[in-house]
């Protein structure tokens, strides 16, 4: 890991990823969690803070860079829920199978290499009844805002940590063999939109 990756991409990926906008989506998705929640792409614990400890027992959270986990010590210690870290990519989750009740995915799905693979243990740890909740940025149905994140893709993956702009999260998450039950589709405010265009919602095994 370069030292661009360890010690300065933790700290941008943070502050891109705390502004209110995103802050809020996180806080309005998070109160459907419950039970045993894996969280696929922990980052600094953003997340943390919007978990119910009345309905949540505890979070494993599985993030592999070491910059990241190191940047969520401050979250960590103010977590209402107990954390466990899991320091494994998505595609490797060291769960037995059907062990979480939900799983977790704010900002992660345009970062994973393998998302096939990733998908597939999601699915494969999440019980039958389980819900993985999304919020995720991907592509936009605007067919000039599409160009602009198919131009923009290959330079913007370098910088920002391997995100993609484009991914057509729908379509992806069909393709991990998840069922979609609600979705939600549109342009968050105050945000680029070659990276603002956000889907929203649940999905089931």
């Amino acid at each position: 890991m370069s030292f661009y990756e360890q010690h300065i991409l933790p700290h941008v990926i943070d502050l891109a990823c705390g502004e209110k906008v995103i802050m809020d989506e996180r806080s309005s998705l998070l109160g459907a969690a419950e039970g045993r929640v894996l969280e696929v792409g922990m980052g600094s614990g953003l997340n943390l803070r919007y978990y119910n400890p009345d309905k949540v027992d505890f979070v494993w959270g599985l993030e592999p860079s070491e910059g990241m986990r190191k940047k969520a010590r401050k979250n960590l210690a103010r977590s209402p829920v107990q954390v466990e870290w899991l320091g494994l990519p998505g595609e490797e989750i060291p769960l037995d199978n059907h062990s979480a009740d939900t799983v977790v995915l704010t900002f992660t799905l345009c970062t994973i290499p393998d998302w096939q693979a990733a998908l597939k243990q999601m699915h494969r740890v999440l019980k039958p009844g389980g819900r993985l909740l999304f919020c995720e940025h991907g592509a936009a149905p605007d067919e000039s805002v599409a160009r602009w994140q198919d131009r923009i893709n290959p330079v913007w993956k370098k910088v920002a940590g391997g995100c993609h702009l484009n991914r057509r999260i729908p379509e992806l998450l069909a393709q991990g063999g998840f069922t979609i039950g609600d979705l939600q589709m549109d342009y968050l405010p105050k945000t680029p939109r070659i990276a603002g265009f956000r889907y929203k919602g649940y999905a089931t095994p």
